[in-house]
């Protein structure tokens, strides 16, 4: 069956044409946009997708050699203030008015990018994977602009053809318009889109369709060299100040207009955000997301082959204790039925932590199957790289690791039905039983209905050095209910009734945990949410472990455990200065003890400029000797000032009393041309008692994107 008769929105189809004449991207509306189709009459999507948009949006599009243009008139009712946290990049869409485009250029409905902006001109921008997750940390070298007059506010942007990834002699892409109106409460679009899908869906996009197949992008390659200095130094350890100065080059070649070759020499990532801390009461590796620019972009076909505790590839682990060295990555499309992707990393000898030079090598190859589903391969290998004289054990304990690993991906032509099914092997020295993976998942979404159905096996020996994957030695069954409820309520938009289950067997499938979730959500009209929740608890511990994390003491391994616990949360409504929401927990813990967990968040915006939040949690733990009474507070303080769009300054606190730490991080951003910047970035950690420093960092680093 050909694509084009699989896809939902056929008729919503918009007729680009070249320009005219010169388009200024100011959001003056040139005269050159006159002779340009308009695309109107949006479909509201939430709080209901039964009706049309009361909210009325315009858009426009056209083209030149160089760039793909649009403008979109979002109308307002006069004297209506606009909401926007404020002029940051790439900002939180439920609390912004806002404006996307989604664009499909292979016309797969699996992958895309997004572009848009918020009422007072921040940008966004990311890719868009497995048919619609919109992923905000890839960045490029685009323009726009917002003007605001007294019953709309008009975006206009010029993208150039250098900057996306498409298919030469297509000439007819998937294409969406999306607005949020935070005000009024509405979400709309201009194909329409069912309300438990993402507008970013590209099962639901319309078409765009070309006057002439799209202009070749030409020779295509950027060169970002950049320069960093700074220093840092230990206090606790009571070393010297370590002065550093580095020069790195980062580089972009589009070997086709659908693949790309990125290469990196001597990288750093000093101007990315150190992590959110938490209180950590898992028995388990805590997970958190990968942020350097250079993993991310087509980083869907490595990152997300299996599931969130099964990932045989986490590229937060290259690099993690020595430095990057150099990289390549071959990603992108070969044809409209298969995507290939190619990694090769090398890291340096850290003889200071006994770590071998490692080379890291990743390939995926992706065929698309039926309507939008797909195969994938997948293999991730890691090699420490010896010497003759290196003859210290230590470095080589664990030569090499692999993974192998095929997936089958599943998505209905109209969403309904997704789901995957797993299968990996590991390779490693001396082990070869066990270390095989097993999973597999099912779902189906409708109006009323959320059913889901998810499985799984890890061996007990299944390696992953390049993965996470924090728990072995299990299967895992887990079904999932959802009803929604719709009624005729000015004040409610729907609720609904989750029923959860998660049971673990050990590899003899007996059972040795499982938690019962029960939950009622009511979600207003005023886009306000709120959850209450029931749950019972049973763990047969497989490995001591310490209920608080601390080394207060240890519950032996096999000693079981029950409990049950109650909890709300609230979110309130987006569309004022002052947000706020909470959450709570109260109930039973491990060996008949008792957890309280209440956390809160707070904002308030100074707009467009300002935006200032803290969130705090608390839990207290009761339990017997050794544990006794515990308590863990987490506070954040966070202030974001962005003095125009490529201006931006970040600061914030976080007082973690369980890592016994205080964390500074501030961090100023001048994105002086589009996609080349300026930061300087201070870091400062501290014992909370007594007030001393345990390290500080200050680093400036200048980036240059040159397109050749």
């Amino acid at each position: 069956m050909p694509v084009m008769a699989q896809r939902k929105n056929t008729s919503y189809q918009y007729y680009i044409k070249k320009a005219t004449g010169q388009i200024q991207i100011d959001g003056s509306l040139d005269l050159a946009w006159n002779d340009c189709q308009t695309a109107s009459d949006f479909h509201m999507v939430l709080p209901m997708d039964t009706s049309k948009a009361k909210v009325r949006t315009e858009v426009k599009m056209a083209y030149d050699a160089q760039n793909l243009y649009i403008v979109t008139i979002n109308y307002i009712e006069k004297g209506q203030q606009y909401m926007v946290e404020s002029l940051k990049r790439d900002f939180n869409f439920g609390k912004n008015d806002n404006f996307l485009l989604f664009m499909d250029p292979f016309n797969d409905q699996t992958n895309g990018f997004t572009f848009g902006s918020n009422a007072a001109g921040a940008q966004w921008d990311g890719l868009l994977v497995d048919g619609g997750k919109a992923d905000l940390n890839w960045d490029n070298k685009w323009t726009s602009a917002v003007k605001s007059y007294e019953d709309k506010w008009v975006w206009e942007a010029a993208i150039p053809f250098k900057t996306i990834r498409y298919k030469n002699g297509i000439t007819t892409w998937g294409i969406q318009f999306s607005r949020l109106d935070i005000t009024k409460a509405e979400k709309s679009s201009w194909a329409p889109v069912p309300r438990q899908f993402p507008t970013a869906s590209l099962a639901y996009t319309g078409q765009l369709i070309w006057d002439q197949p799209p202009p070749e992008a030409g020779t295509n390659i950027s060169v970002i060299p950049f320069v960093l200095a700074g220093g840092s130094k230990n206090f606790e350890a009571g070393t010297k100040t370590d002065f550093r100065n580095k020069v790195g080059i980062d580089a972009k070649v589009a070997v086709t207009s659908s693949l790309n070759l990125d290469l990196t020499l001597n990288p750093d990532f000093s101007q990315v955000e150190v992590d959110r801390q938490v209180t950590n009461l898992d028995r388990f590796e805590l997970f958190f997301p990968e942020r350097r620019q250079f993993f991310i972009e087509n980083g869907d076909q490595f990152n997300n082959f299996g599931y969130s505790t099964i990932r045989p590839f986490f590229s937060r682990r290259i690099g993690l204790n020595a430095p990057i060295q150099f990289g390549a990555r071959l990603s992108g499309k070969l044809n409209k039925d298969w995507r290939l992707g190619f990694m090769n990393m090398q890291t340096e000898r850290d003889q200071t932590k006994l770590t071998a030079s490692q080379n890291y090598t990743v390939f995926a190859l992706q065929r698309k199957v039926f309507a939008r589903s797909n195969i994938s391969f997948l293999f991730v290998n890691r090699d420490q790289i010896l010497k003759p004289d290196e003859k210290d054990p230590s470095y080589f304990t664990n030569p090499f690791n692999r993974n192998i690993g095929l997936e089958y991906n599943l998505a209905s032509s109209n969403n309904h039905w997704t789901g995957k099914a797993t299968f990996l092997k590991s390779f490693s020295k001396n082990i070869s039983k066990e270390d095989w993976v097993h999973a597999a998942n099912i779902q189906y979404s409708s109006k009323y209905w959320l059913i889901t159905w998810q499985q799984e096996y890890v061996g007990r020996q299944f390696m992953a050095d390049v993965g996470y994957v924090p728990r072995k030695d299990y299967f895992r069954l887990s079904p999932g209910i959802t009803r929604f409820f719709f009624v005729k309520n000015p004040k409610i938009a729907s609720h609904s009734i989750k029923l959860e289950s998660f049971n673990f067997f050990n590899s003899q499938f007996s059972f040795t945990e499982n938690t019962t979730y029960l939950a009622y959500n009511l979600a207003l009209r005023d886009q306000s949410v709120f959850t209450q929740w029931v749950s019972n608890d049973y763990v047969e511990l497989l490995q001591d472990f310490d209920p608080t994390n601390i080394k207060k003491g240890n519950l032996p391994k096999g000693s079981k455990h029950q409990w049950n616990a109650i909890g709300t949360q609230y979110v309130s409504k987006p569309q004022q200065l002052l947000t706020y929401g909470f959450s709570t927990r109260f109930g039973g813990y491990y060996q008949n003890g008792n957890r309280t967990f209440l956390s809160a968040d707070l904002g308030y915006r100074f707009q467009p400029y300002v935006s200032a939040a803290i969130s705090a949690s608390y839990n207290h733990i009761s339990m017997i000797a050794p544990w006794n009474k515990t308590t863990f507070w987490l506070v954040g303080p966070r202030i974001d000032v962005t003095f125009t769009n490529t201006l931006f300054f970040t600061t914030f606190l976080q007082y973690n009393n369980q890592q016994k730490n205080i964390n500074v991080n501030t961090r100023f951003q001048w994105r002086y041309k589009p996609a080349s910047d300026l930061f300087i970035v201070y870091t400062d950690n501290y014992f909370p008692a007594p007030f001393n420093v345990k390290n500080r960092a200050l680093v400036l680093k200048f980036n240059y994107w040159w397109n050749l």
